[in-house]
């Protein structure tokens, strides 16, 4: 077989230099298409699912609400793993499946069995799966950067940092979201808008109300009833009540109850404000002052290369645009293309560098320039070849994939150099002097034929074990 292909070759080289050339354009397409990571994301197929329960202990929580999810995801197709973490008022569920699990389909049978479930749980309890992202996801990390708070009070940065987060989770958040590869935007510090009611208890016992009223009076006067159509001198009217909540003023000016003919308001029992939500946290930048943050995480799957490019440029069209207050900016502190570029750049200069050498020494034991090109001319095709074969595949090119490449440079150039020397020797035979050209090069290449393609089959099957690790 081996005789037989060689034949061929020495027969048809410009069949086999036009094919080794397609097989080098095609690798060169999926060097500049194949997905671009740091480092191998080696992350399991697995859903989260998280369920708030507040104000339930962690007995109460994983009664009421772990083990009903549990025992109802038990019994889905390629399960692996299950393993839960419960907390005051917080329910985690983690479901690992093999790795020939589709994510999509895996998430999709989750969703089902949760649908099931939600009738078993505590009133309030909305069980929901986590983004479709792996722990390599976080690519984007950024702040918001407004005035400097020199001279600014303890009131006045509390403000802005409301401000901050707001703009950040109504304005950059869904924006971002928006970004192809992008499967959300986590917010971090500040703190959360609140319109607040703080209600009186002496006014209260006052207007003989309770808290239960005043909390049902806001909800059922936030909304707005769609009504019929009057008709009237052939015109039509359409009929609609307003009342959903747009400032303040029209949270005072709720009614509560009417007593004696008279209407108690919101502000006869209670103080209405602008405040915030407790929070748990904060985000501080440098160890000095207080920032509204956000981390973006991607797609399980994609592209991050592709994906950073995309919320640069949707940062730039926000900032141009002129979305945010004046003297603010979006800042990042997190680039996962730097990363990338850094890693890529370290393989790229040991690989051009591992080339450049081998041509040297090439060059200096064959002593013949022809046939240190045709050994180097392996080293440019055969990694092409392999980025092709690669994104067959859906490998991704990062630090591991592509520092192998260039471990593997002097075991590329192995076999061409024991064919090229051992040809190069029979042509300089003086002994050889009028034989046919093409009848040197076949018997050259066939002496030294066997011994090469076993030795790189013994390479093979050395490597082959690390194929099967999980």
């Amino acid at each position: 077989m081996v005789d037989t292909l060689l034949a061929f070759s020495l027969r048809r080289p410009l069949l086999i230099l036009t094919f080794a050339g397609l097989l080098a354009l095609l690798g060169l397409y999926s060097f500049r298409t194949i997905p671009i990571d740091a480092f191998p994301d080696v992350t399991s197929v697995l859903v989260q699912i998280v369920t708030k329960a507040l104000g339930l202990s962690p007995e109460e929580v994983e009664r009421l609400v772990t083990f009903p999810i549990e025992q109802q995801v038990t019994g889905v197709p390629h399960l692996t793993e299950l393993r839960s973490l419960t907390k005051v008022g917080l329910s985690l569920i983690t479901v690992v499946f093999d790795d020939q699990m589709d994510i999509n389909l895996a998430r999709q049978l989750i969703l089902e069995r949760l649908i099931e479930v939600r009738e078993h749980l505590p009133p309030g309890s909305e069980p929901m799966m986590m983004p479709n992202s792996t722990g390599l996801g976080e690519v984007y990390q950024y702040f918001l950067e407004g005035p400097p708070h020199a001279g600014l009070d303890a009131a006045a940065v509390e403000r802005e940092l409301i401000e901050q987060r707001t703009v950040l989770d109504w304005v950059i958040r869904p924006l971002l979201k928006g970004v192809p590869g992008v499967i959300d935007v986590n917010s971090l510090g500040g703190y959360v808008k609140q319109y607040q009611v703080l209600v009186e208890p002496e006014l209260l016992r006052k207007y003989d109300l309770s808290l239960s009223e005043v909390f049902a009076a806001v909800a059922n006067n936030n909304a707005n009833a769609a009504g019929n159509v009057l008709e009237k001198h052939a015109e039509k009217y359409i009929v609609r009540g307003v009342g959903m909540i747009r400032r303040l003023s029209d949270i005072e000016d709720i009614v509560v109850k009417e007593a004696g003919g008279t209407p108690v308001h919101i502000h006869n029992v209670a103080q209405v404000q602008i405040g915030h939500a407790i929070r748990h946290g904060a985000a501080v930048l440098n160890g000095e002052r207080e920032v509204v943050a956000g981390i973006v995480l991607m797609l399980r799957g994609a592209n991050a290369r592709d994906v950073v490019e995309g919320i640069k440029g949707k940062i730039a069209e926000i900032e141009d645009k002129g979305l945010l207050p004046a003297g603010w900016r979006i800042v990042p502190f997190y680039d996962r293309i730097e990363l990338i570029s850094a890693a890529l750049t370290t393989v790229y200069k040991a690989l051009g560098e591992g080339i450049l050498l081998v041509v040297i020494v090439l060059f200096v034991f064959l002593g013949d320039t022809r046939s240190a090109l045709i050994v180097a001319a392996t080293l440019i095709v055969t990694p092409l070849v392999t980025f092709f074969v690669m994104d067959r595949f859906d490998l991704t090119a990062n630090l591991m994939s592509l520092g192998g490449l260039a471990i593997a440079i002097g075991m590329m150039v192995d076999a061409s150099v024991v064919v090229v020397e051992n040809i190069h020797r029979h042509l300089s035979d003086p002994r050889h002097q009028g034989l046919p050209r093409q009848d040197l090069i076949l018997n050259a290449a066939r002496e030294v034929a066997r011994p090469v393609v076993f030795g790189i089959l013994i390479i093979i099957i050395v490597f082959m074990p690390i194929l099967s690790f999980q």
